[in-house]
């Protein structure tokens, strides 16, 4: 296995963050396009405008729902299946393609395109567009949704929208889920040319993530590097694999507390750059219960097993605190687990 090279916070820094995402976003947007036929957005408005009606639109789904409809998708609000996630499943056996009219059909990707940033809207789409498509053919019309309690205005009810299906598990719940970001759990992953992909990842949404962890990981002396890489990775294991610790003692790696000023400023930046995909509300909430629970509570880990091509790029990493952990399983595709918690609310 060859080395990791050795670089300064100034060599690091002379690539800026802007530069970075942007190279990520837009570096494969037409060609992916072009050569997959990945659907398009649903109409001509923009992810900003639509970021805050995503709760709307889940309120006109539930209205325009017919009884056999209600009957198959629709759960009391605290029914235990709201709170789980997995790297592939169907909350429900019946496909979106199954269940909905061409209007609802509509309805529930511009939800889906509201949870999500401007910037990133269009190429998670066409990830779960792909990865469906070549799981069962049925795209992004193949995943599944289920909604929980009754969907209403936020001060006189409970509900929240769950849509699942192969690297997929998002949630939209106009805060319903007090002290969880996202709603809880969530998963987001890519296989972007097959199911075994090589060192760069190439054309994956999600592999710039893992490119700006390892920044941070060649920021690191030696003796930190020491404390921060091990191979003794999570397993993933469905809903469990996103417990967590509740006490900083169990928690891995090397402690944020232990950077330096400007290392643990990098790590703050990587951790800003992994919710970029999402829409701000979310991003926002998440970031200040990570705040809230410490910064200085932080671990985060690099894993040496399971990396592609043995060239010290680390495909597995996580930043973890005792209510909140963020795993990205690069190998051998991206995997990515996340929970975040208040930790008055645990």
């Amino acid at each position: 296995m060859s080395e990791p090279r050795i670089i300064s916070i100034t060599d690091i820094a002379s690539t800026t963050r802007r530069h970075f995402l942007k190279q990520a976003v837009g570096g494969i947007a037409a060609a992916s396009a072009a050569s997959t036929g990945l659907l398009a957005m649903p109409n001509p408005a923009s992810a900003a405008d639509m970021s805050g009606q995503s709760e709307t639109l889940v309120q006109q789904l539930y209205k325009s729902l017919n009884d056999q409809q209600r009957k198959t998708i629709c759960f009391p609000f605290n029914d235990p299946l709201r709170s789980q996630v997995d790297n592939n499943w169907h909350i429900i056996k019946q496909p979106i393609s199954a269940v909905f009219n061409p209007d609802q059909r509509d309805l529930i990707k511009q939800i889906f395109v509201g949870m999500h940033s401007e910037e990133y809207a269009k190429r998670v789409v066409d990830q779960v567009t792909h990865d469906n498509t070549v799981e069962n053919g049925g795209g992004f019309d193949g995943c599944a949704v289920a909604l929980f309690g009754q969907p209403g205005p936020a001060d006189s009810s409970k509900f929240e929208f769950v849509f699942t299906g192969r690297h997929v598990t998002r949630r939209c719940d106009g805060n319903s889920v007090e002290g969880e970001a996202f709603g809880g759990p969530i998963f987001y992953g890519h296989a972007a040319h097959g199911f075994n992909e090589t060192a760069t990842h190439p054309d994956n949404a999600y592999w710039y993530q893992a490119q700006r962890a390892n920044q941070v990981f060649q920021a690191l002396d030696g003796k930190q590097r020491k404390i921060a890489l091990r191979d003794d990775p999570r397993s993933e294991k469905g809903t469990d694999t996103v417990a967590l610790a509740g006490d900083e003692k169990k928690l891995k790696g090397i402690p944020l507390s232990e950077l330096s000023a400007d290392q643990k400023k990098l790590a703050m930046e990587v951790m800003h750059d992994v919710l970029a995909p999402f829409r701000k509300t979310d991003a926002t909430k998440a970031m200040k219960l990570v705040e809230e629970a410490g910064i200085d509570k932080l671990h985060m880990t690099f894993y040496s097993n399971e990396d592609i091509g043995n060239d010290g790029v680390w495909d597995l990493w996580q930043i973890e605190g005792p209510s909140m952990v963020w795993y990205f399983r690069g190998a051998p595709h991206v995997h990515t687990w996340v929970h975040i918690r208040d930790p008055k609310a645990m």
